[in-house]
């Protein structure tokens, strides 16, 4: 399925090349390609000719991380284009917990205004206002006022941690349209053509996808525990209507990138005196790795499709006749599912005990010491909250009890205690070698934060039941979820692969020392990339 000459939705036509100056293309486009690990970049990359190719040959960092041990959506995009770690951004999970809230829902969505009227963390008035830290786009526009801001991605906390403040657009896939949170202004021409054309696709039945020919080495069904459905041979076909099957699927991914084309084009991003900057959230990949895991036909198809629209995307950058600077990475990486990760040797992976629940572990603590329900808040593994309405010294019993219960677990890695943590410094050196304490440290934040983090041990999936849909997942404290790849690509300069650890809190620096952006010392936690295109780091 070819989803490119059909669904660019140019709204005005391309225009000769504008000068600039040699070292600063006017339009910057910083792509994060959701659960992207570097692991699946690895794999893939030798049989890639798309757009994944071409951006190979620009400066490659292949070992990136994202650093920190909360290894979500809405945390690893709010490091992309603030420099910061979640402990800084104040993103310290796609969802927290604070039992202190009048509403019956104790969780906050990472990209709410709970203080919305009917507002809940499920269904939200999307909010760029947790974020503490300006974006890369807000400081691009104090040094240059003309500078535009645009955000285009498939999930509303991917688009809103990018931009932060005041972009000037901001769309986002809602469940059924291309939707967003800013008011006032009319709709782009872009916007309603994309949400006619998606429209018009998910109402036509979609039939199975012809594999590449490296894919079909993966197709191999497998069953799952927990009572999914088996993964691993899947084409994507898909009956007319299904949104949630459109959203796990390379189509998606496709729609998005045409909008972002669209809406470059209908604004004419990078043809103005002041650079712009669009951020684009390419979500399919996640879906499709949490429906079908990452090593089978599925994420294989998912992959080459990619590879293909991202490079359908650049040539239409080319058409454009505007330098460009583009900057590739993820929010996070993924872990296969347990069943064929044990076929294939690692004995140690499978799924999480459904007794690890907060509830289910907090209920016996609860009844333990005369308390009615559970005392816990949270999931399985990561920030565990106590319920602050309880004494303080019923709510210090709890934290023993839970961190004993805890600690005691086959499946726990480690476990810290908000006071541990506060106590922990920053971690320092290369992110490869963080401790898991100082993992935890880089996203946990004094007032969001749990009452304790549990960390699960490595390759343990926090899904115990198949059925719902999702089938795997990320959100670990290990490599397979941190490391993530950097590439920084210009059309005509060469670049190379550089193997040193960084961070993608890295990206806003190197942006900034490229766009004389001033930054104070110690204003963000990352440092610019001296190998990146035409970067002055002398003082970032």
């Amino acid at each position: 399925m070819r989803l490119w000459p059909a669904l660019i939705l140019a709204a005005a036509s391309p225009v000769s090349a504008q000068p600039v100056p040699a070292d600063q293309p006017k339009l910057i486009v910083v792509i994060s390609v959701d659960q992207f690990s570097a692991d699946l970049l690895d794999e893939y990359r030798p049989m890639l000719r798309g757009g994944f190719a071409r951006l190979g040959t620009g400066t490659v960092y292949p070992h990136a991380y994202q650093g920190h041990a909360a290894t979500e959506t809405c945390p690893g995009h709010s490091t992309i284009l603030t420099g910061d770690r979640p402990a800084r951004t104040g993103i310290i999970a796609n969802t927290w917990y604070d039992t202190s809230q009048k509403r019956s829902d104790k969780a906050v969505y990472c990209a709410e205004d709970e203080r919305a009227p009917g507002s809940s963390s499920t269904a939200y008035n999307v909010s760029p206002m947790h974020l503490r830290v300006p974006t890369f786009g807000e400081r691009l526009k104090a040094v240059y006022p003309a500078s535009r801001t645009v955000a285009v991605a498939g999930k509303d906390r991917a688009a809103v941690m990018m931009t932060g403040q005041r972009p000037d657009q901001r769309w986002y896939w809602d469940g059924k349209k291309y939707a967003t949170d800013l008011k006032g202004g009319p709709i782009p021409q872009s916007v309603v053509s994309a949400n006619i054309a998606v429209a018009n696709l998910i109402a036509a039945p979609q039939p199975a996808l012809e594999p590449p020919a490296p894919c079909l080495a993966k197709s191999r069904p497998v069953s799952l525990q927990g009572g999914g459905q088996p993964v691993g041979a899947g084409r994507f076909e898909r009956p007319a209507g299904d949104y949630m099957k459109f959203r796990a699927s390379p189509a998606f991914d496709g729609m998005t990138l045409a909008l972002a084309a669209g809406l470059i084009a209908e604004m004419k991003l990078g043809q103005g005196a002041a650079p712009d900057l669009i951020a684009i959230g390419a979500s399919a990949t996640d879906y499709v790795g949490h429906t079908y895991g990452t090593e089978g036909q599925e994420m294989c198809i998912q992959t080459f499709s990619l590879d293909r629209d991202l490079g359908d995307f650049l040539a239409f950058l080319d058409r454009q006749g505007t330098a460009y600077q583009v900057v590739l990475t993820a929010d996070h990486g993924g872990n296969d599912i347990p069943e064929r990760e044990r076929d294939a040797g690692l004995a140690d992976a499978g799924r999480v005990d459904p007794g690890l629940e907060a509830s289910k572990i907090g209920t016996t603590i609860g009844a333990s010491l005369g308390l009615v329900g559970s005392p816990l808040y949270g999931s399985s593994f990561g920030d565990v909250y106590i319920d602050k309405a309880l004494p303080a010294g019923v709510r210090a019993k709890v934290l023993s009890a839970a961190v004993a219960a805890y600690r005691a677990h086959r499946q726990v890695a480690a476990v810290f205690t908000h006071a541990e943590l506060v106590a922990a410094p920053a971690p320092t050196g290369t992110p490869d070698a963080w401790t898991l304490k100082q993992r935890a440290k880089a996203s946990f934040d004094d007032v969001r934060s749990g009452d304790l983090i549990v960390l699960l041990r490595s390759r343990i999936t926090p899904i115990s039941d198949t059925s719902r849909g999702f089938v795997a997942t990320h959100g670990s404290a290990f490599d397979y979820d941190r490391r993530v790849p950097i590439l920084f690509y210009r059309p005509g300069v060469n670049g190379r692969t550089v193997d040193r650890p960084v961070e993608t809190v890295d990206i806003a620096p190197t942006l900034a020392g490229m766009y004389r952006v001033p930054l104070v010392k110690g204003e963000v936690d990352g440092r610019c990339l001296p190998e990146a295109p035409a970067v002055d780091c002398q003082t970032r």
